[in-house]
């Protein structure tokens, strides 16, 4: 057996399940928000085994759909050997809780908040961006640590549980608010040396142009194009996670510095939000 055979045993099976308001008027239709859950699933190593989709009037308050679609759900996902099930929004942590008891304990429930963090996780490579992430994933769980990481544990890890870990998803939440704590702390004082370094940039007077777009625009293989520089670039949502910024010689003989950003993505995670906004401010600076 292949290296290639072994990695592609070792991907988890995942499902599916967009759900749409009757009464809401959202940007992307469910159709194209579940082709673009299907990107995300496999950037972080999955394989779609099947979706579905439904509209409602109204969320059910106990388990985000309801029972009559949950039992379709469960024959669907065992007939496709589906070990995951995804949802195509956030979860609260009730819902969570309500599917997973009656999805029961041989089925990972996540949402498309689970999966960009752990794609976040998987591709941060800088300090700033490896602390952010992880601080994203702690307040993103913490009011998630009851049944649910026990249950995770005893599946065996894979997507979703990528990051801090199991043990530290074991601890309780006292010391994870200390852990919390102690991480705003570090990233403050990256921020801290980061805006040194702004600061000696501007004094240079020296233009900064920004690349913006939808992840996996190609905004990686502009700057490659452009400076020649050696980034990664990779068909795949999220590639780039951390901003490259790079000299760039222009016709009229002056440089400026250009930078890649993280890309846009509908639904992004609540807790990056605001981490996001704070690197975008960065990279103005």
């Amino acid at each position: 057996m292949t290296q290639h055979d072994v990695l592609l045993q070792q991907r988890e099976r995942a499902f599916l399940v967009g759900l749409g308001m009757r009464s809401s008027h959202p940007l992307m239709s469910i159709e194209d928000s579940l082709e673009e859950l299907t990107l995300l699933a496999d950037t972080a190593g999955m394989d779609i085994v099947g979706q579905t989709q439904q509209n409602v009037a109204h969320i059910d308050p106990a388990t985000f759909i309801g029972s009559g679609k949950i039992d379709e759900i469960k024959e669907m996902l065992l007939a496709s050997e589906a070990q995951v099930v995804i949802f195509d929004d956030e979860l609260s942590p009730r819902h969570q809780r309500g599917l997973e008891n009656r999805f029961g304990e041989q089925v990972k429930v996540l949402d498309r908040s689970a999966l960009i963090l752990d794609i976040f996780a998987q591709h941060a490579r800088t300090r700033e961006g490896s602390l952010q992430v992880e601080l994203a994933q702690y307040e993103y769980r913490l009011p998630r640590l009851t049944r649910a990481w026990s249950h995770l544990a005893r599946l065996g890890g894979g997507i979703g549980t990528r990051g801090p870990g199991e043990t530290q998803l074991e601890v309780d939440r006292r010391d994870i608010r200390r852990r919390i704590s102690k991480l705003k702390d570090e990233i403050e004082n990256v921020r801290a040396h980061r805006g040194r370094q702004r600061d000696q940039r501007d004094r240079t007077g020296i233009p900064l142009i920004a690349l913006v777009g939808y992840t996996n625009a190609g905004k990686s293989t502009l700057l490659k194009a452009l400076t020649g520089a050696d980034v990664y670039i990779a068909n795949q949502l999220f590639a780039t996670l951390d901003p490259t910024t790079r000299r760039l010689d222009l016709p009229s003989g002056r440089q400026a510095l250009i930078s890649d950003t993280v890309g846009f993505i509908q639904k992004l995670p609540t807790t990056l939000i605001a981490l996001s906004r704070h690197a975008r401010r960065n990279q103005r600076r």
